[in-house]
């Protein structure tokens, strides 16, 4: 479920940048969309239910891997590197960072 999420939330930020939108909105936006499907897929899926008590965990979840990604694509851009580049170089680490708050923080709790 990991990867299917990561790749459709890369998909909507590229689109949104390759239509104009400022990297911190579409990151923002592939993220709110990606949030919708991801409570259902990865809550009942991996970890065996998805609780809606359990949703404002997966929000502030979903928030400290928003604000680790645009800190970490400004800096890369500042470094050099191209906004899609920036951005898939950190996917794999934020991909990583949401399992273990899921597993730890979200649904290991219920």
């Amino acid at each position: 479920m990991g990867g299917i999420n990561t790749v459709v939330g890369y998909a909507i930020f590229a689109i949104l940048v390759r239509l104009g939108l400022p990297f911190p909105i579409a990151i923002g936006l592939a993220t709110i969309i990606g949030m919708a499907f991801n409570f259902q897929s990865t809550g009942r899926l991996v970890f065996g239910g998805a609780p809606l008590s359990l949703l404002g965990r997966f929000i502030a979840a979903y928030v400290v891997v928003y604000l680790i990604n645009v800190g970490s694509v400004a800096l890369l851009l500042r470094a050099g590197f191209d906004v899609y580049v920036a951005n898939a170089l950190v996917i794999l680490p934020l991909a990583l960072l949401s399992f273990v708050l899921q597993r730890r923080f979200v649904f290991g709790t219920s």
